[in-house]
């Protein structure tokens, strides 16, 4: 996946590209736009959202480069496509009857807007239970009706399958991911460079919802990627040919994955972009930590722990207060390096409130090359 001296495309969450008859012979017509959304929930103290803000209150920096922003209008009219995904699987058996009559907070959760809802459960895979619909009692009695699964936990390929789901609904849709699931990943074969980068490709809000997991740990081996300290981020000099030879030994620190590899010379070539790097590294270790809560927050949504019915209904209920209230700031960067940005947010002179924001954004030099 080339992340240098390529032509900038938009990250897949802003991207407005559309073809016309891409299954028929005639001629692909292509847009383009930089312009890069940014959801923000702004709370008080107690808890409470802040909805008097306006744009000149937010002070957003991309790879530490303040940009000039606007606010967006009226986002919380648009449609909604809401992929449902519960675990199934290892924990997940356990909590399968909490999951009985929740169509009324489903539909709060929603709001009075249209809607897309589709329901995935998995266990060691994943399984689209229930295509996209507008019938959101359809869906909440097909999350009633999930089945105990096998010992699997493939919380990150759940995430893959929805997301790719979603980025198929209308473009005027928000897209919204409800995750309820254990903390670890367990039997996943998504790769957790490759789990980021698909989080974070996209303008969709992950909401999570998660009990405790037994085990600790991400089990398979593939997830594992260079850390800080230790024997990752050697101080050994780069093969001949440079940062980005094609020699597999290069960039040690990369163990010849070529889309980490473009990511370290992005940065030592570029000192800004190692805001980005630290960023990426912060994202791999949640995510074999506690991957609910780090999803939810690489996107700006919430996570809530819960134990069992009412708590979950509860944080539902509270969640639901949360997605109209939402701001949605924009800005067109100048002139941005292919790769991975990470954007930071805070507000002028509001010490005592708290935001909730995306972490990242891509910019794709084209199309990545598939790394599993």
């Amino acid at each position: 996946m080339p992340l240098l001296g390529c032509l900038f495309e938009a990250a897949y969450a802003q991207n407005s590209e559309q073809s016309s008859g891409a299954s028929q012979t005639a001629a692909t017509i292509t847009v383009r736009s930089n312009l890069v959304l940014v959801p923000v929930l702004v709370k008080d103290k107690t808890g409470e959202p802040v909805v008097s803000l306006n744009s000149g209150d937010f002070i957003l920096t991309d790879n530490g480069v303040p940009q000039s922003v606007q606010l967006e209008l009226d986002t919380d009219s648009q449609p909604m496509a809401l992929a449902v995904i519960v675990e199934t699987g290892r924990e997940g058996a356990l909590h399968l009857s909490d999951y009985d009559n929740l169509g009324a907070v489903l539909d709060a959760f929603i709001g009075n807007v249209s809607h897309h809802i589709a329901v995935i459960g998995f266990d060691s895979k994943p399984h689209l239970e229930e295509n996209f619909t507008d019938d959101t009692d359809a869906a909440a009695r097909k999350v009633a009706q999930l089945q105990r699964g096998d010992g699997g936990a493939a919380i990150l390929d759940a995430l893959d399958l929805g997301i790719g789901l979603l980025r198929n609904q209308p473009p005027a849709y928000r897209r919204t991911v409800l995750l309820i699931s254990e903390t670890t990943d367990d039997g996943s074969e998504t790769r957790i460079e490759d789990a980021i980068r698909e989080i974070d490709d996209t303008n969709t809000l992950i909401y999570s919802f998660a009990f405790s997991s037994v085990k600790t740990g991400v089990k398979h081996e593939a997830s594992k990627i260079p850390k800080q300290g230790g024997s990752p981020y050697m101080d050994e000099p780069y093969a001949p040919g440079g940062c980005m030879s094609k020699d597999p030994n290069a960039d040690l620190d990369a163990h010849g994955n070529r889309s980490v590899q473009a990511l370290d010379c992005a940065s030592d070539l570029l000192p800004p972009l190692r805001l980005a790097r630290m960023m990426f590294i912060a994202a791999s270790d949640g995510l074999k930590q506690n991957v609910p809560k780090s999803v939810a927050r690489l996107t700006g949504g919430e996570y809530f722990a819960f134990s069992g019915a009412n708590t979950l209904r509860q944080d539902l209920i509270t969640a639901s207060h949360d997605v109209p209230n939402y701001y949605v700031l924009s800005f067109r960067p100048q002139s941005p390096a292919p790769g991975l940005h990470a954007l930071g947010l805070s507000l002028k002179e509001k010490p005592r409130l708290h935001c909730s924001t995306r972490k990242a954004y891509w910019v794709d030099g084209e199309a990545p090359a598939n790394t599993r």
